[in-house]
Parts: C-alpha cells; structure tokens; sequence
C-alpha cells in the first residue's frame, strides 16, 4: 500500500524521480554503507584496524543482501534505527572483521556523513537542473528584448517594458539562486566522525587524521569541530532551497498571473488530453506553473523545522536529529523536484506577442503618463507637470476619454496647446536593451 505524497498514485508524478532514488531506503542504507567502509578504510591507512579486516568490511558494506523488513522489525524493537544494521553487517562481515567494524563512530557520525553524501548527489542534480532553467529563460529573453509589454506594480499597468526584460529578471535571479546554493555547498557536505561527542576520544589519538582520510575518499571535506550538536551548516545550506523556492515560485505566479483568460500573454505547454476541468472542457489551466507553487509552499513550510532542529540540548539530542534526518530528505526530494518542475514550466511556455501589444492599449494611453510628465517637467516643473496630468488621467480613468485627449486639453489650460508629445511606448523603454545584453549586469544572456 502506498501512502503519503512520494509514492500516493494522486502526486507522485510531482516529484523528482532522482531525487526520490537518491534519498530511498536502499540509497540511504547504502549511504551508511559507504560511510562505514570509508571510515574502516581511513582507520586501516592509519594502523588503527587491521587491513584484512578493513577489506572484509568493505566488501560486505553493499545494500544488496540486507533484510529490509528484519532491519524495520529490529529498528522499532531495539527503539534504534543502526544498532540492527550493524548487527546484519557483522554477521555478513563474520570473525575477526566484526570487531572492528564502526570503530570509534557512534550513530550520528555516520548519519550525518551519509545525509551528506545524499545531499551532494541531490545538489549535482539540482544545479544542473537549475542551469537548464536559466538557459530557457536566457532564450526567452534575447528573443523577446524588443516584445513591448505592460509593465505592472500592484496588479496594476505602470510604464511599458518588453517581456524580454522580465525573463531577464527571471534568469538573475535564478542564477543567484544556483550560485547561492554553489557557495554554501562548500561548507556544508562533511564527514563527521567525531564519536560519541565529537572529541574522537576512541581513536588513540589519530581522530582528526581519520576524519582528513575518510573526507578524502567520501569526496566530502572533514567537520574538523563535528560537535553533535552543531546544525548551523546544513541548516545554511537548505535555507538556499528555501530562497530558490521563493524566486521560482514568484516566477510561477507570474505565469500564472498572464496566463489569465483576460490577459492571455504567456500560456505553458499544452497537449491534446491535457484536461483543466472534470466538467469544463474549455479550461486549459496552468496546471504545471500550479503544481510548481505548491512544492514551492511545501518545501518553505519545512524550512521552520530545520531551524528548530538546530537547537540541541547537550552534545546529542535526538528529539532534534529525528526530525532533521526526516526533513533534510523530504526538503531535498522537494527542492530537486521543484527545478524539475521550473525546467517543464519554463522550457515549454508559449508568449503571445499580440496579447501584449493588445493589453497595452488598454488604457488608452495612461501608461505613458509619466513619459508624458517628464516630457514637460523641463517646461513647467515637474511638480506642475505631475499636477496637470493627474487630473488628466483621472479623467480618462472615469470617463473612458483617450489620455492624448484629456492631456491634450490640460496643456491648453497652461498655453502649451502646440506642445508635441512622445508617447510611443517603444519610446520610453530606459535603458532596457543593456540591461538584457548585459544579464542583470553581469552575465550576458545568449540566444
């Protein structure tokens, strides 16, 4: 039976199916694995542990084989979630290599190491994942820097931009968001194998050197202070998830904003059985940008949980590490299946040009009153000028008059009855063009 949002036949098509390999129970058992025969390694390299017996360790330290449903079984008996996969270990290991298996770790070391590791493997996807996003938007940008569009603030039409200047808004930002979480990647995927509270007071002196050679062959970097009850790194790291949802989820709404039956601007993918309703049949909703919101919601209602986690009693407290070991995986699962899903959203969308050049027009003109102001302010001041169109644009607002109407009778009321305005939107555009040529002012944005 398959319960819960990863594996329910209603959602899982939301989610990456990546992401939910790399954190399965298989994956991660074989995670802890490779934490335990790179820490045998490490300690054999340094005459802790017999080579033999690190050898033996090594080879029986694969996933295939466990008894899943004994380790499940034990787990809720034993009331600990490791205890039981040592045991199958040692007995897969046999004598004399079970002495020396988990020699000097306690169960947090491996953990932690091992949610590394599965992080690592998620960031890799996600990043690339994320540079597909920003090359989709990259396009849409270069082909779209002279699509004239309704710049809006507050829901409502403001100054004239192009659409082009939008998606390159869209592909800073997200290029902040996989840069951010480049940076913190750095600090945050680590070996921890400082025992049972961080001191490697059972490694005979040769700790840290362990920790340096376990880090080596893990690809990780050691914690080199891997204190228990520090969660600051990771907690760093996953705020960056955090971030990015916010940035895509902006993004989504967005789409979703101009994919409204009264604006029609942008429109996702569609194809033939696409269904938007169970009784209308005319609905072609944007189901993906939808579902692109809700991870994004998903994932930022975890994100409490990861900063809570950080507050540790002592130097272990596993009231603490039971809700991150669960909420690092989902918030992971999460974040990958939100680029995955960007990437869907972003690659397919489709721009009606004649959409923005219609919704343009809308108000007759009032999106250029700010043109229109500056265009006099060196005449009269722009204060005056300011005055002057104001009750202008009121005008046309309440009765539907053209602004070059109503503008054109307030500038006789001040003599400037011959004075000749430039209100083509494509006139008041600012510095729009470097701005796409020069991708948010430092990365160009290629066709």
């Amino acid at each position: 039976m398959s319960v819960g949002m990863f594996t329910s036949f209603i959602t899982r098509h939301w989610f990456s199916p990546a992401a939910i390999e790399i954190w399965s129970d298989n994956a991660t058992l074989q995670a802890w694995l490779d934490v335990e025969a790179a820490l045998a390694r490490a300690q054999a390299e340094l005459q802790i542990i017999p080579q033999e017996a690190a050898d033996r360790i090594v080879t029986c330290c694969r996933a295939e084989g466990f008894d899943h449903d004994r380790l499940s079984q034990e787990i809720a008996f034993t009331q600990h979630p490791f205890v039981p996969v040592l045991k199958q270990l040692e007995e897969r290991c046999g004598e004399p290599a079970a002495g020396f298996i988990h020699w000097g770790a306690t169960t947090q070391n491996i953990f932690d190491t091992a949610i590394a590791l599965q992080l690592r493997q998620t960031h890799a996807h996600l990043t690339s994942t994320l540079q597909r996003c920003e090359d989709h938007v990259g396009r849409l940008a270069h082909q779209h820097k002279a699509t004239l569009q309704a710049g809006r603030t507050h829901g409502q039409h403001a100054l004239p931009m192009t659409f082009g200047f939008k998606a390159a808004a869209w592909h800073a930002e997200l290029r902040r968001g996989r840069e951010r979480l480049v940076a913190r990647a750095d600090g945050a995927f680590l070996t921890y194998l400082g025992g049972a509270i961080g001191t490697f007071a059972a490694m005979g002196g040769k700790g840290r050197a362990v920790e340096e050679a376990a880090a080596r062959l893990l690809g990780l970097a050691p914690a080199r202070l891997p204190v228990r009850s520090s969660f600051d790194r990771v907690a760093d790291y996953l705020a960056g998830f955090a971030v990015l949802a916010g940035t895509l989820q902006k993004i989504a709404g967005d789409i979703v904003f101009m994919q409204r039956t009264e604006i029609g601007e942008v429109e996702e993918a569609f194809h033939m059985g696409k269904v938007g309703s169970s009784t209308m049949a005319q609905k072609r909703n944007p189901s993906a940008a939808l579902v692109l919101v809700s991870l994004c919601r998903l994932l930022d209602a975890r994100m409490p949980l990861i900063l809570s986690s950080m507050v540790r009693m002592d130097e272990g407290d596993s009231s603490a590490t039971n809700v991150s070991d669960i909420v690092v995986s989902e918030m992971a699962i999460l974040a990958a299946s939100i680029a995955d899903a960007a990437e869907r959203v972003l690659g397919g969308l489709q721009v009606n040009e004649a959409a923005m050049a219609r919704n343009l027009e809308l108000t007759q003109g009032l999106i250029m009153s700010e043109a229109a102001m500056m265009q006099l302010s060196p005449m009269i001041g722009r204060h005056k000028a300011h005055h002057l169109l104001y009750e202008a644009a009121q005008e046309t607002s309440t009765r539907g008059t053209p602004f070059a109407d109503t503008m054109g009778n307030a500038l006789k009321s001040v003599e400037l009855a011959d004075t000749r305005l430039d209100l083509s939107p494509s006139a008041y555009l600012g510095e729009i063009s470097e701005i796409i040529r020069d991708g948010s002012s430092d990365a160009e944005l290629q066709p």
